[in-house]
């Protein structure tokens, strides 16, 4: 859905691709709540669990309004002359769209539907790199000018008919318009918000494993719906789903097995960052790589992603939940394996006609670098310009200290 026209997708559709379409919709959105929300809430301190939840559930609300209001438009409507670039208004509030019984509109929204679990699970995974430190107030402006200026062009850049998609990028399920994008933001506002104020790093060790399994399982579960809703036909449903579980095995594995020739010993916490990294870097490649490829992916992304994610310490920024580490660093490798590994020499669909691998490699390279550049050079100057505005970004030391749930929400997420 993602490499052809729409339309003519749309135009051939029987009533089982509504059904599995609207269906990946829904395991999307579950992606996001619970699942991102019981994972980060596992991972944050105990004073903090109610406040990654609440993030994650406002998101969702807001960016469905968002979405229905303006973004789908911007991301997939004709801009004209702008149409490299962005969408237009066309759609605005879903506008001719609500042609009840007609096939074509139907499809279109469920396609609509598809993509606003995109658009709520893309600035959810942010909040992993600045969690335990934004205020809540801040979190919802920043938000809703990160998606206007950052989510919806970039969105309409790869699937949406923009310069990226035209130059001939492989991104079949979000690789850089969701984890790159999410990653360098996530990465930026960290250093923006400056780290938390702790004495040591035991401090701000998980506080509920139990909780981060079960995130892990269900984000887990939903993205087989996540890399699997724009494949055009039976068989592409088939090999996305398969090779979305042999990269997140193989992901999970490699981390694990990473961290036991450090420290000795088998940490299950690795194994869900490992089984993330895989699902988070064969995220572009689900509709392109075969089973020999998948596996690859995931244990290069993983053992990769093991390094950075410990940088972080080495380097003094609190990427808290490792938004880059994971997303955006594992986005980056998939990515550009991706231009390698759906060549049709080794088991992928094949690169389009007369393109190379070091030619589609460079096209990837292109676009990754372009979703760095732009998330991060506009995450920057959206902060700086609340600073600017006098909106106050960071909680007090106070109310670092008392925890975000007491001290924005007025309850606890424990009462023991």
């Amino acid at each position: 859905m993602r490499t052809g026209s729409l339309d003519i997708h749309m135009s051939n559709a029987g009533a089982d691709s509504f059904v599995w379409l609207l269906l990946c919709a829904q395991l999307v959105f579950f992606m996001t709540i619970p699942g991102l929300a019981l994972f980060y809430g596992g991972l944050v301190r105990s004073k903090n669990v109610l406040s990654m939840l609440v993030q994650c559930f406002a998101i969702a609300a807001i960016m469905i309004l968002l979405w229905v209001g303006f973004g789908y438009s911007l991301s997939f409507g004709d801009g004209g002359v702008l149409q490299p670039v962005i969408g237009n208004f066309d759609y605005a509030f879903l506008s001719g769209m609500y042609q009840f019984g007609d096939h074509f509109t139907g499809y279109k929204l469920a396609y609509l539907l598809y993509q606003m679990g995109f658009a709520i699970i893309t600035p959810a995974l942010i909040t992993g790199g600045f969690a335990e430190r934004m205020k809540f107030s801040a979190l919802v402006i920043f938000m809703i000018a990160w998606a206007f200026l950052v989510y919806f062009p970039i969105t309409h850049w790869v699937w949406g008919g923009g310069w990226l998609q035209q130059l001939g990028i492989l991104d079949f399920a979000g690789g850089t318009v969701v984890h790159v994008n999410a990653g360098i933001a996530g990465l930026v506002t960290a250093f923006v918000l400056g780290r938390r104020k702790v004495t040591s790093i035991e401090e701000l060790q998980p506080h509920n494993i139990t909780l981060v399994a079960i995130g892990t399982g269900i984000l887990w579960f939903g993205w087989v719906g996540f890399n699997s809703g724009g494949a055009p036909d039976f068989h592409r449903v088939v090999m996305a789903v398969l090779v979305t579980n042999v990269a997140a095995a193989a992901g999970g594995v490699t981390w694990m097995f990473v961290d036991w020739l450090r420290f000795r010993r088998a940490s299950i916490l690795s194994f869900f960052f490992g089984c993330i990294t895989g699902l988070v870097a064969i995220t572009p490649a689900s509709g392109f790589v075969g089973v020999v490829g998948a596996l690859l992916i995931g244990v290069i992304a993983s053992a990769a992603s093991t390094f950075i994610a410990s940088m972080k310490h080495r380097y003094g920024y609190d990427d808290a939940l490792d938004a880059f580490g994971v997303h955006g660093f594992g986005g980056i490798v998939g990515s550009l394996l991706t231009g390698i590994f759906a060549a049709a020499i080794l088991g992928g669909i094949g690169l389009p006609s007369s393109r190379g691998i070091p030619m589609q490699v460079a096209v990837q390279l292109t676009g990754t670098c372009a979703a760095i550049v732009w998330s991060g050079g506009w995450t920057y100057l959206i902060l700086k310009v609340m600073r600017w505005c006098q909106i106050p970004l960071r909680i007090t030391e106070q109310e670092e200290e008392s925890g975000l749930d007491i001290t924005y929400h007025g309850e606890k997420g424990y009462k023991l």
